[in-house]
């Protein structure tokens, strides 16, 4: 009589390779980390349309280049969120949040090229309430694969 084995096949993908409960957690650390660095950058671009407005002019050009790194960052910061929604079974609302924080970066940029400040610095003031709220809660929520650590 042939042996049946009750084993599972294995895989060749890296997702085999990894026990499940890893991804929320790399998931959790990756919305962390591009958390904290997307406020420090909104942060950043505080300071350099500050300078800016002082009267070192070319520091424009720094902040203009810095609202792609912005977008980069918000973009990990959208994937992060979403690896945690569908893997930890995290809320939906930082995914969401996430989503309108890069419309919202969009938007900033569009008034920044249009020179409207009346919208660009109140909405600069916006991004960084968002920023810190994901950011805040990043840190607290306690995720399920956390609780056993």
């Amino acid at each position: 009589m042939p042996h049946i084995s009750t084993r599972p096949p294995a895989h060749s993908t890296a997702e085999a390779q990894l026990p499940a409960s890893r991804w929320p957690r790399r998931a959790a650390r990756l919305l962390r980390v591009t958390a904290v660095l997307t406020l420090l950058d909104i942060v950043l671009q505080a300071a350099l349309a500050g300078l800016f407005v002082t009267g070192d002019v070319t520091l424009l050009d720094w902040h203009a280049a810095n609202a792609q790194v912005l977008t980069l960052l918000v973009i990990v910061e959208i994937i992060a969120a979403l690896l945690l929604w569908r893997t930890a079974k995290a809320p939906a609302w930082p995914f969401v949040a996430a989503l309108g924080l890069l419309v919202l970066v969009g938007v900033q940029q569009a008034l920044g090229d249009a020179r409207m400040l009346g919208g660009h610095i109140p909405l600069g003031m916006t991004l960084f309430g968002l920023g810190m709220a994901l950011a805040c809660w990043s840190f607290t929520h306690r995720y399920a694969t956390e609780a056993g650590r």
